[in-house]
């Protein structure tokens, strides 16, 4: 890793991070209003779809934003599968659905984080990759309902109860009835409505969440609005973009120190899947970016998308889809330990490889 690389640790914008983890670790009454923090994660969202909708425009789709996508889509259902065959050998069938959706799926933050650096190193991502992270939300939540629907039905045939009860395990342990959460505090009338909905509800519920619509809208607004257009956001969305990222990642850093303190209570195996999952979804993105022929700041970027972990939209929708998994486990790992993994070390890391590949 050269110097330039290893610049990512002096960035302003990484330095706010740590700042909030030393902050979060010495239990010090920094904080950030959780109304500025809904703020500044909405502003980012809708800057990163702007600036994304208004580079397609600029290029339009071409045949390597069809390939990223269709890449985004493959790796997108990959990650789970394989997530799920790993998990499923140590933890329980529904925890290993939740944790493989979790890391199946991606986090904006970090490819906000991860298209600022791509762009201070002078290398241009297509406004593709926008559309490519919007993708890559949805096919891990459907694996995981799928995969858990599939476990409950295997679980009902091997061992019928009345549907008062809960379903025995293999093991002779009882599973939560549908309706209630292990170790969660959901409750079973909120868990009990929300099952029944299926594929479709959740599908539903997955398309109408905010962050979703915003950087959806945002991308298409974006790629509406002319050059002239998109000059008068410039101020808002472009001037400001890099000093709200540091305060939002500060805040981060506080958040990330106190999941941290959860670790403790997670097996050792799923910490270290925590860091290596990551990195096997990284050399799956970067050996089909490299067969395709991407850029520099697509490849880095894809790499990043396949990386990263859900801590937002996946985690929510298991709670409810999957109440039978504890949110502790993939919440914790994808936030407490994938994420600052990523944005401290991750995102240099799969710059460097990409620009030796590509």
């Amino acid at each position: 890793m050269d110097l330039d690389t290893l610049s990512n640790l002096t960035d302003p914008v990484i330095l706010f991070f740590v700042l909030g983890l030393l902050a979060g670790a010495v239990r010090s009454n920094l904080e950030v209003p959780p109304a500025v923090t809904k703020f500044l994660a909405l502003y980012l969202l809708m800057s990163i779809g702007f600036k994304g909708g208004q580079a397609l425009a600029e290029t339009g789709l071409t045949g390597t934003g069809v390939t990223v996508m269709g890449l985004a889509v493959l790796i997108a259902v990959a990650i789970p599968l394989l997530g799920y065959r790993v998990l499923c050998r140590r933890v329980s069938a529904f925890d290993a659905a939740a944790i493989a959706a979790t890391y199946g799926s991606v986090s904006a933050v970090t490819f906000v984080a991860a298209s600022q650096y791509v762009a201070s190193r002078g290398h241009e991502a297509g406004g593709h990759m926008t559309v490519a992270l919007v993708m890559m939300e949805t096919p891990a939540v459907i694996m995981a309902v799928l995969l858990a629907t599939w476990v409950r039905s295997r679980r009902r045939v091997a061992a019928p109860v009345p549907s008062h009860a809960g379903t025995p395990a293999a093991g002779g342990d009882a599973l939560p009835a549908a309706g209630t959460t292990r170790g969660a505090d959901t409750p079973a009338g909120e868990a009990s409505h929300a099952l029944p909905t299926g594929v479709s509800g959740v599908l539903r519920s997955a398309f109408t969440e905010g962050t979703f619509l915003l950087l959806t809208g945002s991308l298409v607004i974006g790629a509406a609005s002319g050059a002239t257009d998109g000059e008068t956001m410039a101020p808002l969305l472009e001037d400001l973009f890099k000093g709200l990222l540091a305060f939002f990642l500060l805040d981060m850093g506080l958040v990330v120190a106190r999941q941290i303190r959860e670790v403790r209570g997670i097996p050792l195996f799923l910490v270290g899947f925590a860091v290596m999952m990551p990195l096997l979804g990284a050399t799956l993105a970067l050996i089909l970016g490299t067969i395709a022929g991407l850029s520099v700041g697509d490849l880095t970027l894809l790499t990043v998308l396949a990386a990263s972990g859900s801590y937002i939209v996946v985690p929510a929708e298991a709670r409810h889809a999957i109440p039978e998994a504890l949110p502790s486990r993939y919440l914790t790992m994808s936030l407490g330990l994938t994420f600052p993994f990523n944005i401290v070390v991750g995102i240099p890391l799969y710059h460097a490889i990409a620009g030796m590949l590509a």
